[in-house]
């Protein structure tokens, strides 16, 4: 089931709207908010949306108003909706490359809309989320959200105030993240720890060395230390 939340203050496009998704097919469902604080009561109230349908001028008394981009960026903020589709409806083009820019915005469609305009994205978002997703970290840097798959990670090693994401073709320092959140993200079936300043794709070994205590990571140069009290379980892990 595809729950989309729209946010539209002019009651036909809103009707329209919803009439176009619960066309598209049974599996969407449809919450409707006319106003800033209607929408917040029911992004407050529980309910996992899949995709956002955003108006941005939802005050036409008052020029200049952005109060959807202000809700798409509260919707940001929320863990778990950091990349979730969301969606600007609107006739003030001229704001096209701040939405996107903001708030990560992935379709921008203008008034008066089309229904095959909104069916095709709605469509092609519903596709995205029926494909089985690679796994991935989300981490925050320099006030970015950034998605990593984790198959591309090689090793993590910590430093100082943060840790560094050592990739196949990148490393990327994130500063105040530890070890223990990043695991918490982690598949516990492809990471594991072996060092109290080092996780390993497992997948990555290269070459396991238990008498030298080390391990060779594929593309890598450097070697991974094994803590002492890691070592019983990297050879769990490692020579199964």
């Amino acid at each position: 089931m595809t729950h989309i939340l729209i946010l539209e203050d002019q009651k036909t496009s809103r009707e329209a709207l919803v009439k176009i998704l619960e066309d598209i097919s049974d599996e969407i469902t449809v919450s409707e908010a006319g106003t800033y604080a209607e929408a917040d009561a029911l992004l407050e109230s529980g309910i996992r949306y899949d995709m956002f349908m955003l108006d941005i001028n939802l005050d036409t008394a008052k020029p200049g108003d952005t109060s959807g981009i202000t809700f798409a960026k509260k919707i940001r903020e929320r863990r778990g909706y950091e990349f979730t589709p969301v969606i600007i409806i609107t006739s003030i083009a001229n704001l096209e490359m701040s939405a996107y820019r903001e708030i990560h915005c992935y379709q921008y469609i203008l008034k008066p809309f089309f229904g095959q305009d909104v069916e095709e994205v709605v469509r092609k978002v519903m596709r995205r989320q029926r494909q089985p997703e690679r796994p991935v970290i989300k981490v925050r840097k320099d006030g970015i959200n950034y998605r990593i798959y984790c198959d591309e990670i090689v090793y993590i090693k910590a430093i100082p105030r943060g840790v560094a994401l050592h990739m196949r073709k990148d490393m990327m320092e994130v500063p105040y993240l530890s070890i223990r959140q990043l695991l918490e993200q982690l598949p516990a079936d492809t990471f594991m720890q072996c060092h109290r300043m080092f996780v390993i794709n497992i997948k990555r070994v290269k070459y396991l060395d238990l008498v030298n205590q080390m391990i060779r990571m594929e593309g890598c140069e450097e070697t991974i230390d094994i803590g002492v009290t890691y070592k019983a379980e990297v050879r769990r892990r490692l020579n199964e």
